[in-house]
């Protein structure tokens, strides 16, 4: 095993998603660090490891051999990271594109899929799916924290497995693009793409990445399948279900339901709220009387936040008229921008956990901003496990900066 040498030091020139990558990483194949399927889902579901890892060498042939074991994509499932748990790897850019998917609606999907589906045959090959994985990059290489480039290098050897160059080739003003989410940069940049150098680049990438479970599940051993929308869309779908039923069966303890109480708790997880008892009681004043979430309530419920730019349009609309927003107002706003029809039982949960002044009126900002949080539970950084440098490793930046 390989020992997280001066770990702390490098997490001062990294961005809390490269920390947080780093943290739960466990295997280390050639200088490039990976998670395991088991590692991810412990990063989207659990503050933090149970223990500190040790990175895990493993040389190409090994990787191989594990990678030997992936299913193809049509023989995915909603349990497909449960069953591989260490069997496999996922890279850097691979944890950001699986925080989007975890994050955003399926519908832009099919935007950014037919974008590289160049002619038009529903298919995407293994090449251009790379191309989609750089721009990922890219983007993140905007967010870089300054400092020094040796340190830099390193953390790009790690993370992406080669020396990246710190010019980006999207001609976009780099202001702009820091503050642009990873989706605006999806949608923004996938046509840009196609007609730059990156796309003319595409053979140079596919040389330098590494295989990996996701390249070996989509495009098979040899990389030669292409990809349809159809299998595209299932593995989404599977991949959302999958980290929610984690969630759910944490707290169902078997059970078909959980409480209401429960659900504001994980409501509450990974956002900004400080104090959080104030909603768990509006919940235990309100509902005293358990009736419980299913699995189906809840599922349709996150489903919902990631539509949740839709939704603001849509209940923005009852401030701009200066109505007041109950649950029918509520249940409306959802239905007309997402199409979901959320349960009686749900939406009076939900406005139970956020009537804070015991109206049955939504707080909209309030709402909206929490949510904001909750959904974007992998892109904006956890408070909890971004331990304070230690001593001797500011001590080392200090020295070097003078």
């Amino acid at each position: 095993a390989v020992g997280r040498t001066d770990m702390e030091d490098l997490d001062l020139y990294a961005t809390s998603r490269e920390r947080r990558f780093r943290l739960f990483a466990s295997i280390e194949c050639e200088g490039q660090l990976f998670m395991t399927p088991y590692d991810f889902i412990l990063a989207v579901t659990t503050d933090e490891p149970k223990f500190a890892k040790t990175w895990k060498s493993l040389s190409k042939q090994e990787l191989n051999q594990m990678l030997s074991e992936t299913p193809p994509v049509w023989k995915g499932s909603s349990k497909l990271f449960r069953n591989l748990k260490e069997r496999g790897v996922i890279s850097y850019t691979e944890y950001l594109f699986l925080l989007c998917i975890l994050t955003k609606p399926h519908a832009g999907f099919r935007i950014a899929f037919n974008m590289f589906d160049t002619d038009g045959n529903e298919m995407v090959d293994k090449k251009e799916f790379l191309v989609l994985q750089e721009i990922f990059r890219k983007k993140n290489e905007k967010r870089e924290t300054k400092g020094d480039e040796e340190k830099r290098a390193l953390l790009r050897l790690q993370l992406y497995g080669y020396h990246s160059p710190t010019n980006s080739v999207l001609k976009t003003d780099a202001e702009e693009l820091v503050s642009r989410s990873y989706w605006d940069t999806l949608r923004r940049n996938t046509s840009q793409a196609l007609f730059s150098d990156l796309a003319e680049r595409a053979d140079d990438i596919t040389s330098l990445v590494t295989d990996t479970t996701l390249l070996v599940h989509f495009f098979g051993k040899k990389g030669k399948a292409e990809l349809n929308f159809e299998d595209f869309y299932k593995f989404m779908d599977n991949l959302q279900t999958e980290v929610l039923e984690i969630e759910f069966l944490s707290y169902s303890n078997g059970m078909n339901t959980i409480s209401e109480e429960d659900f504001a708790h994980i409501l509450l997880r990974y956002t900004n709220v400080e104090n959080t008892s104030v909603f768990l009681e509006n919940v235990r004043y309100s509902i005293p009387e358990e009736k419980g979430i299913t699995f189906d309530e809840f599922r349709s419920f996150f489903q919902f936040l990631n539509n949740l730019e839709d939704f603001a349009i849509a209940l923005n609309m009852y401030n701009f008229a200066s109505r007041s927003i109950g649950q029918d107002e509520f249940k409306r706003a959802v239905y007309v921008a997402t199409g979901l029809k959320l349960s009686p039982h749900l939406v009076n949960t939900v406005f139970k956990i956020f009537d804070v002044d015991k109206d049955d009126q939504l707080s909209y900002k309030e709402f909206i901003g929490i949510m904001k949080d909750r959904l974007h539970r992998g892109f904006r950084g956890y408070k909890t496990v971004q331990k304070y440098p230690t001593f001797k490793s500011c001590l080392k930046k200090e020295l070097h900066s003078r």
